[in-house]
């Protein structure tokens, strides 16, 4: 049911919610939740379906599991309402078991079923798990509330040290779901593998492993929900743990990665995220490019000028002697110059074009960058991001064309009438269908008149479907139907 189809509460409810109970502030929608109950079906989302076993096909919960689930949702959402103005576990108590609130109604039920006492343990559970998770988070309560704790998670991450290769890929990962939530307008937001992948520069293989090792341990990213069909995933952003705190309990120091624990580098960096957001996504910044050492540096760089190589190496959190390489990586194109011992990027550094540097030990010039493009193509890694992007759209098209061939079959039998009543006449294979019954363009033809027959169409697959509006049963429920008709139309025959 849409909002706009019930009114807000009487005041009068609302002063007799809250004064016995003594909380100080609850706001209309919990009020309308705990009394009225979930009537836009909120919280209805993804409780009646769930993942199959392929983590791929979204399959139907059983009817008693989709209100388990549903009103678990209800309840555990009305306990961070009372957690969050200041409530206690037995003020929770008192509205869930109330026999006129409807947001109860899950609670009083497992009260019926199994007892007092198990619904009261129940209620300690979650209200345990909503403080905890209202003790955790900050409500926003307005826009400009979003984007004050989105600035205060993009400085803790421009300052926390992303050592090893790892730790640098991560920080591009987080920096592509920082700007999908910058656009969102708060830290949930919604991105897919492959969406995420562009924005990195990276491959979904490799988006996966820092996702599983570094991003969702450390708390930087939960998955709320897993994306299927044209929806992305659903992700919230926190401000997470460093990482090299987990790589010492969870996982390991890998010393192909240099992730080993080094005096070097120092506790806290000093990075310029925006200008990493801005080149990540080029080829000259591709593993077998300048890499990502080289894209940390030029953003330590560009947040504070005139460093030192041993500055550079505790601002980027890169180790000494991978920081030297970068450095003449970039010099050799010109990106950047060092006076004394200060390195500084280049006027024009950030577009990729460098000044004419000469060596003053050799006297070599070298020959400044024309532009990224120009960076990749002498590194040999020029066209990558369009190769990726062409193989997601690939995949994109193929994943879309299996879910419009799942959409098509909604029905899988004949209809015809005979004695009086209907008979279900299951469809034949697709090699017996004869060429004479359809269409170039899906349709069917009658093959007494040779019309076209209203709501039957041919399948991409050939067979022949039964499009109704009234056509809105589940899979399990067609299966049952197959069957049933299998069983009828033998008996008949």
């Amino acid at each position: 049911m849409p909002d706009s189809t019930h009114q807000p509460l009487p005041q009068r409810h609302v002063t007799h919610l809250r004064s016995p109970l003594g909380l100080s502030r609850l706001p209309s929608a919990a009020a309308d939740l705990i009394l009225l109950g979930d009537l836009t079906g909120r919280y209805a989302t993804g409780s009646y379906s769930r993942l199959a076993s392929d983590r791929r096909t979204v399959i139907l919960r059983g009817d008693r599991q989709g209100v388990a689930e549903h009103g678990h949702r209800i309840t555990a959402a009305i306990a961070c309402h009372v957690a969050r103005a200041g409530g206690s576990a037995d003020q929770l108590t008192q509205l869930l078991l109330h026999p006129e609130h409807e947001g109860g109604q899950y609670t009083r039920s497992i009260a019926l079923r199994s007892g007092q006492s198990r619904a009261l343990d129940y209620i300690r559970r979650v209200w345990a798990n909503a403080s905890a998770a209202v003790g955790t988070t900050l409500a926003l309560g307005s826009r400009h509330d979003a984007f004050e704790v989105l600035a205060a998670l993009r400085d803790r991450v421009e300052t926390t040290p992303w050592r090893g290769e790892r730790g640098r890929t991560a920080l591009r990962v987080l920096r592509a779901h920082l700007n999908f939530a910058e656009i969102a307008g708060g830290p949930l937001h919604h991105a897919s593998e492959r969406q995420t992948a562009e924005e990195a520069g990276i491959s979904r293989t490799t988006l996966r492993a820092v996702y599983d090792t570094v991003l969702k341990p450390g708390g930087w990213l939960r998955r709320l929900r897993v994306g299927h069909g044209r929806e992305g995933s659903t992700w919230y952003l926190a401000l997470g743990s460093a990482p090299s705190r987990l790589w010492t309990t969870q996982f390991p120091p890998d010393p192909a990665l240099e992730e080993w624990t080094t005096p070097e580098t120092a506790t806290t960096a000093d990075i310029d995220s925006t200008a990493l957001a801005r080149l990540m996504g080029h080829d000259a910044f591709a593993h077998h490019g300048l890499g990502t050492a080289a894209l940390v540096i030029i953003s330590a760089l560009h947040s504070r000028q005139g460093q030192t190589a041993d500055e550079l190496v505790g601002t980027s959190s890169v180790s000494r002697a991978t920081t030297y390489r970068a450095l003449n990586r970039l010099a050799d194109h010109g990106l950047v110059q060092h006076t004394g011992e200060t390195w500084a990027l280049a006027p024009r550094a950030l577009e990729g074009f460098g000044i004419h540097l000469t060596d003053a030990d050799t006297g070599h010039t070298t020959a400044p960058a024309q532009g990224w493009d120009k960076v990749a193509e002498q590194h040999g890694t020029w066209g990558i991001a369009a190769r990726r992007r062409a193989l997601h759209r690939a995949e994109r098209a193929a994943y879309q064309e299996v879910l419009d061939r799942f959409a098509e079959h909604r029905s899988r039998a004949v209809v015809l009438v005979r004695d009086g009543r209907q008979v279900l006449v299951p469809a034949p294979r697709p090699d017996e269908i004869p060429p004479t019954w359809h269409t170039q363009d899906g349709r069917v033809l009658d093959p007494v008149t040779g019309r076209p027959a209203d709501g039957w169409r041919i399948a991409t697959d050939g067979r022949l479907i039964l499009i109704t509006p009234s056509d809105q049963r589940s899979y399990d429920e067609l299966a049952a139907a197959h069957a049933e008709a299998l069983s009828e139309w033998e008996s008949v025959a």
